[in-house]
């Protein structure tokens, strides 16, 4: 199991718990990239408090943020990897979703001829996390998607149907298990973590996750501008996220920094990282969630949490009634969360799972797994045959 992010953990800490718990399975955890970095939280603290010790921790981040250095850290990632394979000798690779971390998982497991397990395949977004995506699933032998549209797209770019199964996402298990009841102690704790304002919990909050969009990158900074704006117009306490590691996160935290500078973050309270669970409940009773984080179209989803989905990032990604989408742009951002917090909370939709993703993928990973070499499915063989006639 390769977790490489904050996100990373929250997307697969249930699967993690159910193989180490199966009687049948063995789990070995490789820590790496911004999960093990200081500066965007040190979120292998976190890992670690939950029981899970990694047997091996890759530094594979160059410092810069740019397209350059995103790319060469992917290489250095490819550089590390194999290594550890060679060293830890599993019998199949776990990697989660699509960001330049699981390429480098992906790439390395196939060349050294070990099975690879691929979690939230056949989604479609922005940025070109989508393009990452769909790679890995080209590499990879099983597939846990996490709707049944992903399902059908997986299998109709040539993968055995055998092994593509809608599981769910891990991260609503955590939500679906979480005590979500009263939110003071929540906010207590996180008065506690980070820097800003105090949190009164009498009082609504809004909950802000922008992150930089690689296919934009240099336009970083009047996005997070426009939308910190808009926040701001609403008058209401806010909890920022600082951004991940993408290209583009120094020209993101640039502008929060500028902001809360000028003093203009009144009410704002910032901070780098959290536990999934504390995450889960602050989610669950915010007023309405900003930015263009998933996590607002997964786990919201199932929450029923008001969304405002801001730019491109989540473009064309499947999502349920809590999500409204708009620009960049402070005015319409502004006018969108006000539109949200009047209508409250959405009904539940389990579009992303019922809670249950963890279970299913540690007893399909005790099932035999394929052999390494891949082939085109034969239903996509077919379908070539008829297009060809």
């Amino acid at each position: 199991m390769v977790v490489a992010s904050r996100a990373n953990y929250a997307r697969i800490k249930t699967a993690m718990r159910a193989i180490d718990d199966h009687p049948d399975l063995e789990l070995q955890v490789v820590a790496g990239a911004s999960l093990v970095l200081e500066r965007f939280g040190n979120a292998i603290d976190v890992l670690e408090a939950d029981g899970f010790r990694p047997d091996a921790i890759v530094r594979m981040i160059i410092e810069g943020e740019t397209p350059t250095t995103m790319a060469k850290s992917t290489g250095l990632g490819l550089l590390e990897l194999p290594t550890v394979f060679e060293n830890l000798q599993p019998d199949a690779v776990v990697t989660i979703a699509d960001r330049f971390e699981t390429l480098a998982t992906a790439v390395a497991a196939a060349y050294m001829n070990l099975p690879l397990i691929h979690t939230q395949g056949g989604e479609v977004s922005g940025s070109i996390d989508e393009s990452v995506r769909h790679a890995v699933t080209k590499l990879a032998h099983v597939h846990f998607p996490a709707t049944e549209l992903s399902r059908r797209r997986v299998i109709a770019m040539g993968e055995d149907a055998a092994h593509v199964h809608n599981v769910g996402c891990p991260s609503i298990d955590l939500v679906a298990q979480a005590d979500l009841g009263d939110p003071r102690s929540a906010l207590a704790e996180l008065n506690a973590r980070g820097v800003g304002a105090e949190i009164d919990p009498d009082k609504p909050y809004l909950l802000m996750m922008q992150h930089p969009v690689t296919t934009e990158y240099g336009e970083s900074l009047d996005q997070i501008n426009e939308t910190l704006e808009g926040v701001a117009r609403l008058g209401m306490q806010a909890l920022v996220f600082w951004p991940n590691v993408d290209a583009g996160s120094d020209h993101v935290a640039k502008g929060m920094r500028v902001f809360r500078d000028r003093g203009e973050a009144k009410g704002f309270h910032f901070f780098r990282n959290l536990p999934p669970e504390l995450f889960a409940k602050l989610l669950a009773h915010t007023a309405c969630m900003v930015g263009n984080s998933s996590s607002g179209l997964r786990e919201g989803a199932f929450l029923g949490t008001p969304v405002v989905t801001v730019g491109t990032r989540q473009q064309n990604r499947e999502h349920a009634r809590n999500v409204l989408r708009t620009g960049h742009g402070a005015d319409e951002i502004a006018d969108a969360i006000r539109e949200q917090v009047r209508n409250g909370r959405y009904e539940r939709d389990e579009l992303f799972g019922d809670g249950t993703a963890g279970l299913q993928i540690a007893e399909q990973l005790a099932l035999p797994l394929p052999p390494a070499q891949k082939q085109l499915s034969y239903a996509v063989e077919d379908l070539l045959a008829e297009v060809s006639e």
